[in-house]
């Protein structure tokens, strides 16, 4: 045999040794599908109540996630030595002291009429009806000054998305909003159409619950134009062109809410001073409306199914260390508007530089075994090229899902991956992925129960996160930030 080929053939083999993975492979034996059962049937009971944020029942399971943390393995990484970040959310909300008089006849708020976003304003002038008017043609009637009064329309609304029916009013209100107020009106008047009257069961304690936020809610709401909501029967009010007299009161009212935070210190003397991120939400949607004589919203998929996870990775972790140290945020409130992660982003415990990547589960029990979806996998979305590969390797060695593209899609019906707890961390610069098995029927209804899990798909998408993890916390180099990377939503 040739001398020289034997030379090549020797120098590759030692730079693939060189380049080899020099690290231990994932302890996957450490995750305990009987693990994740136990733990989802606790977390997701009716002893939680639903877990809504800025309840006792939040605070109850988030003293339930420090006992299991602890127990597995992870030390407290919150504030003051402790598991717990606190942070305060900010309920803006209507008062009963608000009115509305049009023409001779007060009407009742929720009764008569809804406020679709809490506003402090004070309104008088003349109501403009416009029937069937589409947004495009609005510029045919003088509404400077005045109040649009129209009928809903769902023309060119998607009505693909989960939860339509919850959902339809805030699509009518943004089809029309933006041209109403250019155009100068000072209110707007929705008389319903079929979905929405459908709908007014169901977004009434949406509305009445106000919204919320963190730091800045109220500078952010003042401005905005009120939207009101009538049914169809009494679209006689607002005909033949009434005054309108509108006096919306607000008050804000703060909320403890709380970030469950723990961590597994690396190995690596140097890069154990770098951070894993791995993220899920605790809160879900509390008492709600009845569905099938069922009032507990308690959120086993979402995100019970998450938070399990973290708990059968720590145990992992904690059997076998990586070379980095591994963050655990199990996120208070994300379902009042990803508030606890943007209040860890804005006030991280560890510094933001040392955040290698996040790793963030939403709803990953459910669905066909070999299905799921990697959303900041693809452009637009996707904001590292390494971190992605990373998430696709682990995928390919073991898991083999098939992924489902369309989600992470920006024409997506859901916008899903602008709806999760990684967002406010891709915000600023932090390579970030969401692992989720996607939506279905029973989400955000009391149906999501425990027994409704499929534990083998939960298991897999555990995995799935955990081997990518592994890459993260072992690789020598971190995960980078494509540049100039922009989220546009």
């Amino acid at each position: 045999m040739n001398k020289n080929y034997i030379f090549s053939l020797l120098s590759l083999f030692l730079f693939s040794l060189g380049h080899a993975q020099s690290y231990k492979k994932p302890l996957i034996s450490a995750i305990k599908e009987t693990d994740l059962r136990k733990d989802m049937y606790e977390m997701a009971a009716d002893q939680f109540w639903g877990r809504e944020a800025g309840t006792l029942d939040e605070l109850k399971v988030s003293m339930w996630l420090a006992d299991k943390a602890k127990e597995a393995g992870m030390q407290p990484a919150g504030d003051h030595g402790t598991f717990f970040q606190f942070f305060e959310m900010y309920r803006h909300q209507i008062t009963s002291q608000s009115s509305l008089k049009i023409g001779d006849k007060n009407l009742n708020l929720w009764k008569d009429f809804l406020v679709a976003e809490p506003v402090n304003t004070s309104v008088d002038g003349e109501i403009v009806y416009t029937g069937n008017t589409e947004p495009e043609d609005l510029s045919k009637f003088n509404i400077k000054g005045k109040v649009l009064a129209v009928n809903a329309s769902d023309k060119n609304i998607d009505k693909e998305m989960t939860l339509f029916v919850r959902r339809y009013p805030g699509f009518v209100r943004t089809k029309y909003y933006n041209k109403a107020y250019e155009l100068g009106a000072k209110a707007i008047i929705f008389i319903t159409d079929d979905i929405s009257e459908k709908s007014w069961v169901e977004v009434l304690p949406q509305m009445t619950r106000g919204s919320y936020g963190v730091e800045g809610l109220r500078e952010k709401i003042t401005n905005n134009i009120p939207i009101l909501w009538i049914k169809r029967e009494n679209a006689s009010w607002v005909k033949n062109n009434p005054k309108l007299s509108l006096n919306l009161i607000t008050e804000t009212y703060k909320y403890p809410s709380v970030n469950v935070i723990g961590k597994i210190e690396g190995t690596d003397p140097v890069l154990k001073s770098e951070y894993v991120l791995l993220s899920g939400h605790q809160d879900h949607d509390g008492i709600r409306h009845p569905v099938k004589n069922d009032t507990i919203y308690n959120g086993a998929d979402d995100n019970a199914s998450t938070c399990v996870a973290m708990l059968a990775m720590a145990r992992a972790y904690k059997k076998q260390p990586g070379k980095r140290s591994i963050l655990f945020v199990f996120h208070g409130a994300e379902e009042r508007g990803l508030l606890g992660s943007r209040w860890h982003a804005a006030h991280p415990v560890v510094p933001k530089e040392k955040i290698v990547a996040v790793l963030n589960g939403d709803m990953i029990g459910r669905n066909d075994n070999n299905e799921a979806a990697l959303l900041g996998g693809n452009a637009p979305h996707k904001n590292s090229e390494e971190l992605v590969k990373m998430a696709e390797d682990a995928n390919n060695e073991s898991t083999k899902f098939k992924y489902l593209k369309d989600w992470d899609s920006p024409n997506h019906a859901e916008y899903f991956y602008f709806r999760s707890d990684h967002l406010p961390y891709a915000k600023i610069g932090i390579p970030a992925v969401f692992f989720t098995s996607v939506l279905h029927d029973q989400y955000h209804t009391p149906q999501d129960e425990s027994e409704n899990i499929n534990y083998k798909k939960l298991y897999k998408m555990t995995e799935w996160m955990y081997r990518t993890s592994w890459k993260v916390a072992n690789e020598t180099e971190r995960p980078k930030v494509i540049a100039n990377f922009s989220l546009e939503r």
